[in-house]
């Protein structure tokens, strides 16, 4: 049976709109057919004629079809999923929990947690990583989460650009990313020699501004968003990823740095320990340090960039943990066992 996924209109590049279209065409590839619907809307928070527009397309719909929904779109609107929820096969995919959005009013985050506790009591749950499963279930009160982690696509080993200062943030320049905390770790390291360059939609608003504003005192470069052999010329020159997040479910620009063979200096928060995983020697290809905290992060910086030693077992580990990442045919099938469990055949 054809699965209908129903996913956001993708305006740019994110974690999230790649998982979905990676996964789209690998469940393809299986032999699992899939239907993709672009939503458009500036979801969770979809206006009227967005809103009927999703509440049509699920109606069109005959009882038993499976839809997978990206939990962007579908965690918003219990209103628009209840009315289909006892017909139709739903599984929500929950990139990231809504009220998990920085930037958020305590009564906006308390509204869209609410929203999202009704959806997904009503539908199947899988999540990308197996924390963020947990954390659903232990928060919304849920029974089961399923999870299935990213794909990764083989890439050629970076050669960086001296072993040592080139320093690469990928990711959307939005709060939850961290860029200003970055920013200020690197401002302790003027003593040091470092270039850094962050590639990642630029955002909007006062935060985006002011990231701006002192990645150019400090000469960080903001490229915006890159695709294609110009993201892989950025992992190229790379010598050590950077991710300092403030909320993650899982972190692919961890497994993509460690596709490359590059190691990584990330904030422990969320699935990025799962992410950043242990070589089969049991030596992770990477530094984690406390979230939020621009001090620790300053200091894993300074033994990256003064310890030799340090930097040739990171990058030794990093390069055994390239060859075991999973690919997208592994999270496809992984996927395909959630939706025969949930009923989508």
């Amino acid at each position: 049976m054809t699965v209908t996924f129903v996913v956001p209109a993708a305006t740019v590049p994110s974690g999230g709109n790649t998982y979905d279209a990676r996964i789209a065409a690998a469940l393809d590839a299986l032999g699992r057919p899939v239907r993709r619907v672009e939503a458009p809307g500036s979801w969770p928070r979809p206006d009227t004629a967005d809103r009927d527009r999703l509440a049509r397309e699920l109606a069109r719909l005959p009882d038993g079809a499976g839809v997978l929904v990206d939990g962007l779109v579908a965690c918003g609107v219990p209103e628009v999923v209840a009315p289909h929820a006892g017909r139709l096969r739903i599984v929500v995919l929950v990139h990231l929990p809504l009220a998990d959005e920085t930037g958020l009013t305590s009564d906006q985050a308390a509204d869209l947690d609410d929203r999202e506790r009704a959806v997904l009591t009503m539908t199947g749950v899988v999540a990308t990583s197996a924390w963020a499963a947990q954390r659903l279930a232990d928060h919304h009160g849920l029974a089961r989460v399923h999870h299935v982690a990213p794909g990764t696509d083989p890439a050629p080993l970076a050669p960086g650009t001296d072993g040592v200062s080139h320093l690469l943030c990928v990711a959307s320049v939005t709060p939850r990313k961290g860029h200003d905390l970055l920013l200020e770790a690197l401002a302790r390291l003027e003593d040091l020699p470092w270039e850094c360059v962050c590639v990642g939609p630029a955002g909007r608003g006062a935060h985006a501004g002011r990231v701006r504003a002192r990645a150019g005192a400090l000469g960080v470069r903001l490229t915006g968003a890159l695709t294609g052999a110009d993201l892989e010329a950025a992992y190229a020159a790379a010598d050590l990823v950077v991710l300092p997040s403030r909320a993650e479910t899982f972190g692919m620009a961890v497994t993509e740095a460690l596709a490359h063979g590059v190691p990584v200096v990330a904030a422990r928060v969320g699935g990025v320990p799962e992410a950043l995983g242990r070589d089969a020697g049991g030596s992770r290809p990477g530094l984690l340090v406390a979230p939020e905290d621009a001090g620790a992060l300053a200091a894993s910086l300074r033994l990256w960039l003064t310890d030799r030693d340090l930097r040739e077992r990171l990058r030794t580990s990093a390069r055994r943990r390239r060859s075991e990442l999973a690919g997208w045919k592994q999270t496809a099938r992984a996927m395909c066992a959630v939706l025969d469990e949930e009923g989508c055949r």
